[in-house]
């Protein structure tokens, strides 16, 4: 389906074009580890916190409370219809039948997103979600694409029919001139990850469509649950930070902090295997995570490093996987942090062949508007927005990174944390999105 996406949003009314219209529109990491958070840690809670980055906008300055409001409470009214639990319940995911079991698709089908928290601070907008862990968790998506797809909103408000045609022919162009070089790449095998800061449903939709056609093959699915469904695609993901993140939160003492990256693991092994087997290792530190990871972490199928520049991460990975003794050919290296073509081009040159490479695109494909627009319009280049787990049962929550720029957390518990994990192979450099 080809949107005439100028004359739709000339045209939308917010019923007619809601942000969130499936509970489905989210990445398939969050129901992957929603079944385990469902079946092992239903009573723990945990505060979600919209954390903004880019410091030089101002939300609360930008979008309407009310329209905000609007957007969230229509989401809460979402239930998963019965053809999307029929989808879920009967796919094949990753090779595999009946990945969700029967006792976790009933509970699905009794969801509904709980309730919020939101208020406006220094021209800000402060919003959270205070829930048990697997309600808390589904907002996490939901959130940012309404952000985010305000903010373009917002951007577009005062742009003419004309201006708004020519703003997404420069867009169509300039994505369509990246796939055209991507297409060259040999053995590419690439997934849209743009749920999360996305310009807005419409558009990624149309950029997965862009890339399924002129990627063919090399294009192995999306994130998104409802754009897969639609699409006949793959639903890719694995899991994310906020696993070691309530682990280390939940930990008593400093050794069993320690331990809790790797509790993560013991976990997620009683749900999935194969490929779904992905070590995510930065959550609090790379280097930290690779040098106590029992010997089975190298069996795993591979690994997703998240906040260290793709070369440096890939080389950190190969050398681990020799030194275990593992042949790193025959291991996946997903790269998915502030991904571009350059980028894809660079890490492909340097390590395709090496170890079995994959690429998750998020913002530069569903959110590069960048001098598009016939006038100056800075509220339609991406921003760095996130919703992290702040607290777990009232314990304060942490997220180091590899780059200091992304760390969360009180920063009692952050010196905390780096004096338990070290600080062996940080940086600090620009968060990049």
């Amino acid at each position: 389906m080809n949107s005439d996406l100028a004359k739709r949003v000339w045209d939308h009314t917010w019923k007619l074009d809601p942000i969130v219209r499936s509970l489905l529109d989210t990445d398939f990491y969050k129901l992957l580890m929603l079944q385990p958070i469902v079946a092992r840690h239903a009573d723990v809670r945990t505060r979600f916190t919209l954390i903004n980055r880019t410091s030089a906008v101002r939300l609360a300055d930008e979008i309407d409370e009310k329209a905000l409001r609007e957007q969230l409470d229509h989401a809460r009214t979402l239930r998963f219809t019965k053809k999307e639990l029929i989808w879920l319940a009967g796919n094949s995911f990753y090779g595999r039948k009946q990945i969700f079991r029967p006792d976790f698709m009933a509970w699905l089908a009794g969801f509904r997103l709980p309730e919020y928290d939101l208020r406006v601070k220094d021209g800000d907008y402060v919003l959270e979600f205070d829930a048990p862990w697997p309600e808390a968790t589904m907002w996490e998506i939901p959130a940012l694409s309404i952000m985010n797809e305000l903010k373009s909103r917002a951007a577009m408000r005062s742009m003419g029919r004309f201006e708004l045609d020519i703003l997404y022919a420069r867009a169509k162009a300039r994505l369509w001139s990246k796939i055209e070089r991507l297409e060259k790449l040999e053995g590419l095998r690439i997934s849209d990850f743009g749920t999360r800061r996305r310009h807005g449903f419409l558009w990624q939709r149309w950029c997965v469509e862009a890339m399924k056609e002129g990627l063919g093959d090399a294009f192995i699915g999306t994130s998104n649950v409802l754009l897969a469904m639609e699409n006949d695609l793959e639903s890719v993901g694995t899991n994310a930070h906020e696993l070691p993140m309530v682990y280390a939160a939940l930990a008593h003492g400093d050794e069993e902090l320690r331990r809790a990256p790797y509790r993560v693991l013991d976990m997620w092994r009683d749900f999935y295997d194969g490929n779904l087997l992905i070590l995510l290792p930065d959550t609090f530190g790379t280097a930290a995570f690779l040098e106590r990871a029992p010997d089975s972490a190298a069996d795993w199928t591979g690994f997703r490093p998240d906040s260290k520049p793709p070369l440096e991460a890939g080389e950190e990975i190969i050398a681990w996987y020799r030194a275990r003794g593992r042949d790193p050919r025959e291991k996946l290296l997903i790269l998915s942090d502030a991904l571009d073509v350059d980028t894809i081009e660079s890490a492909h040159a340097a390590l395709h062949g090496r170890i079995r490479l994959s690429y998750g695109w998020g913002t530069r494909l569903t959110n590069d508007f960048r001098g598009c627009a016939s006038r100056p319009a800075p509220l339609l280049d991406p921003m760095s927005l996130v919703c992290k787990i702040t607290s777990v049962n009232g314990r304060p929550a942490v997220k180091l990174s590899d780059n200091l720029d992304k760390a969360t957390g009180e920063p009692a518990e952050i010196a905390r944390y780096l004096r338990v994990f070290g600080t062996q192979g940080r940086g600090s450099h620009a968060v990049e999105v």
